[in-house]
């Protein structure tokens, strides 16, 4: 019997050691490296063929290679292509990580059930009358779908080559195991075996892989590091649980942009795209209420209304409270300086507390504007219209700093009935492309003066 070999890992960043100790000097982490059984026995290529019958890799000049006649897989899912960058490419491995019920399953099994294409869905959670029970509750009228139960790589790449499908789900990356690795699924050298064998498939047969990966409680994907090196793509599937919109988001992408954003709503028979994001972002009320400001943001090319909530009160506990949902806490402590400074307004005793509605973080610094007119109008407890919205930077001298494709910004207020926009009067567009008044302001004490 051969003498069984074992290594060390280390579980956050996945260097190798040959003996254990306490931290890793990679990550710097403590107490994260653990000893794994490892046999490498002769490997064979993922085929079950003979390797002396692949194909042999050439150099190419870069203007000589080929790409006409690579094009992109439909999904038939607006949201999901928006974010991959226009849909699938092929060959490409694409890894969705999300909360435990946050639906990263229903998304993958919808999507698989809409395709032409011949799709093989693996499943390594659930039994297929599992699935079936779900895929009826979702899209009943499929035929291109086939379902696998399996967890065993080897086993997968031969039903694969049997059934030749033009894309193939995995879910999840944590439950395949490899022979070639004697350690439990789920472990360190297993993701990687399993990701390599699933990479080097994918490349040699130009066929799209999309991966399901789990997330660790700090709400990193489990495994190494290098999966998300390894892979194209890295999507995040985000929202709580206890509400019913989802969001989608590109963390890398080799073959897009990763700022765009895909919604969707949970509905019992799956997830629902939302073309019109506003529609969630700016709640619906009764009456004018104080401290509610509307802001124009870009999430990639996507323009997106949302609403900014503010509450100012006195402090009864003696230290100010500063708490912000959805938006960067030292940027609103930076924001309420210079409103102190500059607009004379004593925010120092005062509690703030700021929300970003729908559930969404929000980095784009044009919603300084919307925040400062939010957080002015709930001080002085005074209304904004439901028709007002705000575009742009807040600079550290009070100054309002011009925000880039502002005319797009102004397109979309004008298209959901805004009756005026604040921009900076430092931005250029074309004025005469709109029917939405459009307020020009050069400073914040500009905006103080309109809002009283």
């Amino acid at each position: 019997m051969a003498k069984v070999k074992t290594t060390f890992y280390c579980q956050n960043c996945g260097s190798q050691y040959a003996k254990w100790q306490g931290q890793c000097t990679s990550c710097k982490e403590w107490n994260t490296i653990v000893e794994e059984v490892v046999q490498k026995p002769e490997k064979n290529d993922w085929k079950s063929q003979s390797n002396s019958t692949k194909r042999i890799s050439k150099p190419l000049r870069i203007n000589e290679i080929d790409t006409t006649q690579e094009t992109r897989y439909n999904l038939y899912d607006e949201e999901f292509n928006r974010v991959l960058g226009g849909g699938l490419v092929k060959g490409s491995l694409t890894l969705l990580g999300g909360e435990p019920g946050i639906g990263k399953s229903t998304l993958l099994l919808q999507i698989a059930l809409k395709l032409n294409y011949k799709t093989l869905y693996v499943s390594g959670e659930e039994s297929q009358k599992q699935i079936k029970m779900r895929a009826e509750r979702i899209n009943p009228a499929t035929s291109n779908c086939y379902i696998l139960t399996e967890t065993k790589t080897q086993n997968i790449f031969k039903q694969i080559e049997s059934l030749k499908p033009e894309i193939v789900v995995i879910d999840s990356i944590q439950t395949l195991h490899s022979e070639y690795v004697e350690s439990s699924a789920g472990s360190i050298s297993q993701i990687k075996e399993c990701t390599t064998e699933l990479i080097k498939f994918a490349k040699e047969t130009a066929t799209p892989v999309l991966l399901i990966g789990h997330i660790t409680k700090d709400g990193h994907i489990a495994g190494p590091k290098i999966l998300e090196h390894m892979v194209d793509t890295v999507l995040q599937f985000e929202g709580d649980r206890n509400h019913v919109f989802r969001i989608l988001r590109a963390h890398k992408n080799r073959f897009g942009s990763t700022n765009e954003l895909g919604i969707y709503e949970m509905q019992g028979s799956g997830l629902r795209e939302v073309s019109n994001p506003s529609e969630i972002l700016i709640s619906e009320k009764d009456g004018e209420l104080s401290g509610h400001a509307i802001a124009a943001t870009l999430e990639g090319i996507r323009p997106l209304m949302i609403e900014v909530q503010a509450l100012v009160s006195t402090a009864v506990y003696g230290t100010p409270q500063r708490s912000a949902t959805g938006f960067n806490a030292k940027r609103l402590n930076m924001l309420l300086a210079v409103l102190e400074k500059r607009a004379g307004f004593r925010l120092g005793a005062k509690d703030v507390f700021l929300n970003i509605t729908g559930g969404i973080t929000v980095d784009d610094p044009a919603i300084d504007l919307a925040v400062v007119a939010a957080i002015l109008s709930s001080n002085e407890d005074i209304a904004l219209p439901s028709d007002y919205c705000f575009a742009g930077e807040v600079g550290l001298s009070g100054e309002i700093r011009p925000v880039q494709r502002i005319e797009q910004r102004i397109l979309e207020a004008e298209k959901l009935g805004f009756s005026t926009i604040f921009v900076s009067k430092y931005n250029k567009f074309n004025h005469t492309t709109t029917g939405v008044k459009v307020q020009l302001l050069s400073k914040i004490e500009d905006l103080v003066l309109f809002i009283n």
